[in-house]
């Protein structure tokens, strides 16, 4: 890659992924290198660049890429073969998908559709900025998995909190690209109403589709796709492409026969498919057998004319090659098109029920014959039909009675791999995505037999498993809800509804999750566990409040509170479900959790009451996730009261206690939450290392790979509080991008992380910068804590660097008592210590006043108590004593903190500590005119 900036290699690989749109995790994934390594090469590069953001420095990369080849190498499959001919059709369709938005190229299976549309893609791979990218539809089986293929051939993971059709929409939102959808038939009804909205929200998205019908969308422009030309007899783009194949199989024909090559052509009706067929029998019948074998074609047609006649010719063809072959490779053929995906040689032998010996030399001849295509890799040689021969090989099956078996066994074989992938080694994704598509076919199929029903809910459950394994949690919640639905007793079907609302949690589906816990309660009640029902209709009412911010149409309170009062009575003296019972109303009667659902004014004794009897019977019960989900609670509760320290030690056993529980998706949900409730309560207590460990664990969970502005935004928090700059830099321009490409939800949770960095930027003097996140800021919303919590600490600490004392101390003028809630939670100890400040600084007559209360409150915590010391030696002119605080703020990772230490020292301690502001990347600190008279 051509640049004039001096970058490493590897540096120059971190940049070419960028240009790819990918994300930190993903880079790291793709060169074996951490994130936090990813991190530091972003922000090498933004300042070797130049650029101001991530945004920019991807399209630097797609800039310096285009200039260093003139054609992009567009994302196609490579073709086996050559293609032949049909310069007309390549010609007509590249002009078509330059003036339409969405083609269709549409004709029947055989005849050539997909390379035309493969050659046409590659010949305007240069026209599309950032890329041609194909998709394979012949694997998907469900419409609903639409969305779902196309993000994965985008490179893009799912996203908790939305869908992955809205993940491809905001993917693709602002790129010009082709998308090329190559067999859309069998899932057609998935297919148009995804594109009809990727057309619509994306205007500089161009779709090439290829279907055996019209797919009835808006935009839509057909384009049929003729069989090859016949005409110039021995000349014609059918015999060409016959002469072609049959010489790379073996001896070319001899030119002269082209004549009769072409009447065989004829008789094949031009068709792709068919032409090839014949051309690799040619070595071992020649041109009389092929003859004899195409006499009578139609013979072996079943059920009578077809609609499209191209199509019969299709068929015949086939028909022809099946009966060619030897009774055994006939099965083999037939028996084979269970595979939706490529298979290996053990996998046919189990499916087909034969030594892998004969079903490998069966493959062989197969192959040979055109029949199969084959694939060498660094895992095996991989099999795989053709969409056309693998339907034919089904309609075969059926004929022969051998369908129900052949599927019966491809489930069988389905459900001995999903349960040899529910061990999860470091080969683990390299199994799983190869028979993932087989998986989902023999789901459906069984789904739909009621003498396959107990198999196809064991599938659904593996299944469901497994995708939550692969980060595809939209995915494993359909499966959950589908294997409840297939289980035969109702403490089953609760189970899975369980699970799947444990799922739909990670997903920020707050609405799902509540749905699931009542569907649980119910199913639970028809098996006669009312204890089961009890526990859920409580966990139901709990998150509620506990996760109220994953809700997009809120429960009321009454309703929340009925629940309540039914688990209540369904618990009778069943431990889990009293102990269910009793976070509910922890968190109802006395918010624990700060819902917005809660009551107004908790009062903390009865709070802290609660929540610890909440505690005490969820340890009871030896559950680790109920005993977890009652700590939440408590360090609510404990927070309200002020116990900063003990709200934080309770986060840190929340952690520890997640550690040896068995992993599960609610150990998940369950643990994502505690790491950032640790990082929260961490940094309540001025503990920024130990906040910056959960945080970086929360940032690196895979989960949360795809929305780096949720992973991340706790990180940015405790480095904005520290003063680390440049890990904010490159942070927040990973956490801007994402949340761009997530469609900038309005999520109050991301606003502290929004005001920590628009402070830095503050710090920076960089006032264009700041302005950006102030803009990100304000569409987040003015809930309380940003009047009175985080924002009145962030302004305030930009306000003392400025020398704006006196405006800092009105920003942070109410008493903590006066908005407790806003400040108690994380930002007590910060307000109060900066506030003591600024009224030392202020020149405020009741310094001393507020210097002993600030004090006591902060007493144990390293960077508040630190702050309020150097306010004190300001106040009491005691240079050595402030002086010390240096060391303090060092020790406790607060780096801004120190070097702001030496500016207050004065004297020679202005331009150490001014020299370490600009290490730090910062403005110098404005002059403290109270300060200076005093200590000048």
């Amino acid at each position: 890659m051509a640049t004039t900036a001096e970058i490493s290699a590897r540096e120059a690989e971190v940049l070419a992924l960028l240009g790819e749109h990918l994300s930190n995790a993903e880079i790291g994934a793709r060169l074996f290198i951490s994130v936090r390594t990813v991190e530091s090469h972003v922000s090498s590069l933004l300042r070797k660049l130049a650029v101001p953001d991530r945004r920019a420095l991807a399209r630097r990369a797609s800039e310096l890429a285009r200039a260093d080849r003139s054609h992009p190498a567009p994302l196609l499959p490579a073709p086996l073969t050559s293609f032949i001919g049909r310069m007309r059709e390549r010609a007509e369709l590249t002009e078509m998908i330059k003036t339409h938005r969405q083609v269709t190229a549409v004709g029947p299976g055989g005849v050539g559709k997909t390379r035309l549309a493969l050659t046409v893609a590659a010949d305007a791979g240069s026209e599309y900025a950032d890329g041609v990218w194909f998709v394979d539809l012949v694997p998907i089986t469900d419409p609903d998995m639409v969305a779902a293929a196309v993000a994965g051939a985008l490179g893009l993971g799912e996203q908790p909190g939305r869908g992955m059709d809205e993940s491809v929409v905001a993917a693709l939102a602002d790129r010009h690209v082709l998308l090329v959808l190559d067999n859309c038939e069998q899932v057609r009804d998935g297919v148009a109403p995804f594109l009809e909205r990727l057309l619509a929200a994306c205007p500089r998205l161009t779709v090439l589709a290829t279907s055996r019908a019209r797919l009835m969308v808006p935009f839509e422009r057909v384009y049929p796709v003729p069989p090859l030309s016949l005409a110039g007899d021995g000349e014609s783009e059918a015999v060409a492409l016959f002469m072609d194949r049959a010489a790379a199989v073996g001896r070319p024909p001899d030119p002269a026969l082209r004549d009769h090559i072409a009447s065989i052509c004829e008789r094949l009706d031009g068709v792709a498919l068919a032409i090839e067929l014949a051309a690799a029998r040619w070595p071992t019948l020649g041109l009389d057998g092929l003859t004899a074998a195409l006499s009578d074609p139609l013979r072996m047609l079943a059920g009578g004319s077809r609609a499209d006649d191209r199509h019969r010719s299709v068929r015949a063809a086939l028909d022809w090659s099946h009966a060619l072959l030897e009774p055994a490779d006939r099965a083999l053929l037939r028996r084979l098109s269970v595979f939706v995906a490529p298979f290996t040689v053990e996998a046919a032998a189990e499916v087909v029920g034969s030594e892998p010996g004969v079903a490998a030399d069966g493959l062989a001849r197969l192959a040979e014959q055109s029949l199969l295509v084959v694939t060498a890799s660094p895992s095996g040689t991989w099999y795989r039909a053709l969409e056309t021969i693998r339907q034919y090989g089904t309609e075969r099956l059926e004929e022969a009675g051998e369908l129900v078996d052949a599927r019966s066994r491809h489930l069988r074989w389905c459900l001995a791999r999903a349960a040899d992938l529910a061990v999860v080694r470091a080969d683990w994704r390299v199994r799983f995505d190869p028979v993932a598509d087989d998986l989902r076919a023999a789901l459906a199929w069984a789904a739909d037999r009621p003498e396959q029903r107990a198999d196809a809910h064991r599938l659904a459950w593996h299944l469901a498993e497994l995708a939550f394994t692969r980060n595809l949690i939209g995915e494993s919640q359909l499966r959950y809800e589908q294997a409840a639905a297939l289980a035969d007793d109702p403490a089953t079907t609760a189970s899975m509804f369980r699970h799947a609302a444990a799922v739909a949690g990670c997903r920020m589906r707050g609405d799902d999750m509540y749905r699931l816990q009542r569907a649980a309660a119910a199913a639970a009640r028809r098996s006669g566990d009312t204890s089961g029902a009890a526990g859920d209709l409580a966990a139901a009412a709990t998150n509620a409040y506990r996760f109220w911010s994953k809700f997009e149409r809120m429960p009321s309170q009454q309703e929340a509170l009925a629940l309540i009062t039914e688990a209540r009575e369904l618990a009778g003296d069943d431990p889990a479900a009293q102990a269910a019972v009793a976070l509910a109303e922890a968190g109802a009667l006395t918010d624990a959790f700060g819902s917005e659902l809660g009551p107004p004014d908790n009062a903390v004794p009865e709070t802290m009451a609660r929540a610890e009897r909440a505690v005490d019977l969820a340890h009871r019960t030896g559950d680790p996730l109920a005993e977890s989900a009652a700590l939440d609670a408590l360090t609510g509760a404990q927070s309200w009261a002020g116990e900063t320290f003990a709200a934080a030690a309770t986060a840190r056993r929340r952690i520890a206690l997640l550690s040896s529980a068995p992993d599960s998706p609610a150990r998940t949900h369950e643990l994502l939450d505690a790491l950032g409730n640790a990082t929260e309560a961490s940094l309540g207590a001025g503990d920024l290392l130990g906040a910056r460990r959960w945080a970086r664990q929360l940032a690196d969970h895979p989960l949360l790979a795809e929305v780096g502005h949720r992973a991340t935004s706790w990180l940015l928090v405790t480095e904005a509080l520290a003063g680390n700059v440049d890990e904010v830099l490159t942070v927040s321009a990973g956490f801007l991008e994402d949340w761009r490409r997530a469609g900038s939800p309005a999520r109050w949770a991301l606003a502290p992380a929004v005001a920590g960095v628009a402070m830095i930027h503050g710090l920076r003097d960089d006032h264009d910068a700041r302005l950006v996140w102030s803009a990100v800021l304000n569409q987040l919303g003015t809930p309380p804590e940003r009047t009175y919590g985080y924002g009145a600490v962030f302004d305030a600490m930009l306000m003392l660097h400025c020398g704006q004392a006196r405006e800092a101390l009105d920003r942070l003028a109410p008493e903590p008592g006066e908005v407790w809630k806003w400040v108690t939670w994380i930002w007590l100890h910060w307000y109060v210590a900066l506030r003591a400040e600024a009224t030392v600084l202020a020149g405020s007559p009741d310094a001393g006043d507020r210097l002993a209360e600030a004090r006591t409150i902060v007493a144990g915590n390293p960077v508040a108590a630190a702050i309020v010391e150097r306010a004190a030696a300001l106040h009491h002119n005691d240079r050595a004593r402030l002086l010390a605080t240096a060391d303090v703020f060092e020790a406790a990772g607060c780096r801004y903190q120190a070097a702001r230490t030496m500016v207050l020292g004065g004297g020679d301690h202005v331009a150490r500590g001014a020299a370490a502001l600009v290490g730090l990347g910062l403005a110098p600190m404005a002059p403290t005119t109270t300060f200076l008279s005093r200590m000048r």
